[in-house]
């Protein structure tokens, strides 16, 4: 399967907005965030750099993320639900971001749910998890 360098930016791009999207960056998102920017190829310089400005950051536009195919995607989203749970305060606007994201991937919305529903249980028993992306790439 061919993982762009666009898909690895959007991968990352994605999780940034969803990091934002309730105006606070608890550490755990920071650790989730720097170790899939690592896994990506993303140097750590960019990395912290994105980080100090991404509260503030005017240029990662919100609009939903389209990949090349639907693995990447699934395994996107997966990691986006990790993410908006990894602070255990869950927000609508981390959902429904990424729903809109599922939809435009063309992922079944029953899909989406039982993703929500499965990572949302890991989380409320302190389950750690690798990210998802570690199975495609």
């Amino acid at each position: 399967m061919a993982f762009t360098l666009l898909d690895k930016s959007n991968y990352l791009k994605g999780l940034l907005i969803i990091a934002r999207k309730d105006n606070h960056l608890a550490d755990s998102e920071k650790n989730i965030l720097k170790s899939i920017a690592e896994k990506l190829g993303f140097a750590s310089d960019f990395y912290e750099e994105t980080i100090k400005n991404l509260l503030g950051n005017k240029h990662i536009k919100d609009e939903p993320i389209k990949f090349s195919n639907e693995k990447i995607a699934a395994s996107f989203i997966s990691d986006g639900l990790k993410l908006a749970f990894s602070d255990k305060k869950i927000h609508d606007a981390e959902i429904d971001w990424l729903k809109t994201t599922a939809v435009k991937n063309s992922l079944e919305e029953d899909w989406f749910n039982k993703e929500l529903d499965k990572i949302g249980k890991e989380s409320n028993l302190s389950l750690k998890s690798d990210p998802t992306l570690l199975s495609i790439i």
